[in-house]
């Protein structure tokens, strides 16, 4: 489980009985992920709750409600900008990966589980 107090830094998270909640795996993942980086070293809780509310900003900004559907994509777009500041991963090969994610997913049948074939996209 998350530190609580972790949890408090991160402005409206979606929530059920205290702990996060997530409609998707990959939101899951993505979660997982900014945890195990902060506790790496790769940035501090601090600055990850700081991307994330600047995600939050820029998505109000523009208009999208705040209703929470599409809080994951912040926190994934949050993620994906401080591995590029701190050096974890440049934008090419993190285009690359999209765009060979994307490919799968286009190609898979519903209900079966996404796969990147051998050496697409790092």
């Amino acid at each position: 489980m998350l530190d609580p107090e972790r949890l408090q830094a991160l402005p409206q998270l979606p929530r059920e009985k205290g702990e996060p909640v997530f409609a998707e795996p990959w939101q899951a993942q993505a979660f997982a992920l900014a945890v195990k980086l902060s506790e790496q070293g790769h940035f501090t809780w601090k600055e990850w709750a700081a991307a994330l509310a600047n995600e939050l900003k820029v998505a109000a900004s523009r208009g999208e409600p705040d209703d929470g559907s599409h809080y994951y994509d912040h926190w994934l777009a949050a993620l994906e900008h401080l591995a590029k500041v701190k050096g974890l991963v440049d934008s090419a090969a993190l285009a690359t990966r999209k765009e060979a994610w994307a490919d799968a997913y286009r190609s898979t049948p519903h209900g079966v589980p996404v796969k990147l074939a051998p050496g697409s996209g790092g």
